[in-house]
């Protein structure tokens, strides 16, 4: 399996297991209600509070999933009259989420700051202003250029809502994120992030001032009007938390095994793009050679999913290659050589 954000290799680690196990026979299955009626249940105010000291913040709030944390967000903050400034390579969520504000909506090219800048200077006419972008771009693998965007923000008093969703348990001290890494957390009033990801559960969070957080409860829609976490879902991200800070030599393993791979893939003459992280996006270029190389990697019994527009640009298509720390040398071999000869069939390299 290379194409999963199970990062850190957590879904099957047992600790996690026997967390939802022991949830499931102290409270059942499912939350039973939403959060404002009866669905706050221990489990997910105990993963609420490891969630905020996770990202240094004052209190963090869960969602269904990261889709539902970002419109959430988004449309409980923002309105007519507020401008959005967004990196034009934003997850699908955020898009939408910001679409669905009916703010004024400015995008800007992937990581361009001065056309941000742009942007910016000519928005007086805004009520309020927010920056919106991934962290870590979930096809192209690279970052976000926080420090500048941090120095924008300042600026223009503008505020920032950061996707950390696949930079948790990537980067960061115990995994808490690029925010973290660079210092720069108590700059980002909005942290969102997944628990679906590195952490190898289910469901996302919003991260911030206890006055955000005590906001969203109250306006966003898709918190309010929906059942609350599983509870054995919420003991199961506990418990990756946990392991997560007790074990930084997952997150090292997992960049070493990336790194090993790309060493050995661009000596092929493979191309992955601008990737900084453990995200390998192989590009391919066309839909259907990307999806014939998907079926000969699958018959040799590896799983690398080809993407394609319109989720990446035309001619652009791509296998997102994601190894994970529990990769073993040989499984990054065997992945490594099936890759290079179906290459050479379909002379990509």
């Amino acid at each position: 399996m290379f194409s999963s954000n199970n990062y850190l290799g957590l879904a099957s680690h047992p600790r996690i297991k026997q967390a939802a196990t022991n949830a499931i026979k102290d409270y059942g299955l499912g939350a039973g209600a939403s959060r404002l009626v009866a669905g706050s249940l221990e489990p997910l105010r105990q993963l609420e509070s490891n969630l905020a000291r996770l990202k240094s913040a004052e209190a963090a709030l869960v969602f269904g999933s990261g889709y539902l944390a970002n419109i959430g967000a988004l449309t409980a903050l923002m309105g007519p009259g507020d401008m959005i400034f967004s990196d034009e390579l934003n997850h699908a969520s955020l898009i939408d989420g910001c679409r669905l504000t009916k703010a004024e909506l400015r995008i800007y090219r992937h990581c361009d700051i001065e056309h941000l800048k742009d942007l910016l200077d000519d928005s007086s006419s805004a009520r309020r202003r927010l920056i919106v972008t991934d962290s870590i771009f979930s096809m192209d693998g690279d970052f976000a250029p926080l420090h500048q965007i941090v120095k924008l923000a300042r600026r223009f008093d503008a505020s920032i809502m950061l996707d950390e969703a696949h930079a948790v348990g990537v980067i960061g001290p115990n995994g808490a994120g690029l925010a973290a890494k660079l210092g720069l957390q108590n700059q980002i009033a909005i942290q969102m992030g997944t628990l679906s990801k590195a952490l190898g559960a289910y469901g996302a969070y919003i991260a911030g001032s206890t006055v955000l957080i005590e906001f969203l409860i109250n306006r966003a829609r898709s918190f309010i009007y929906t059942t609350g976490l599983p509870p054995p879902i919420a003991a199961a991200a506990t418990a990756a938390i946990e392991i997560m800070r007790a074990e930084p030599m997952r997150i090292q393993r997992l960049w070493d095994n990336a790194a090993y791979m790309r060493r050995n893939l661009e000596a092929a003459g493979f191309n992955f793009l601008r990737t900084e992280s453990p995200i390998l996006p192989l590009l391919i270029g066309e839909a259907a050679d990307a999806l014939a190389m998907t079926r000969r990697l699958l018959e040799r019994g590896v799983y690398a999913i080809a993407i394609r527009p319109p989720t990446v640009p035309a001619g652009t298509a791509r296998l997102r290659i994601t190894p994970i720390s529990e990769h073993t040398r040989a499984d990054l071999d065997e992945a490594i050589a099936a890759i290079i000869q179906c290459g050479s069939e379909l002379r990509l390299i």
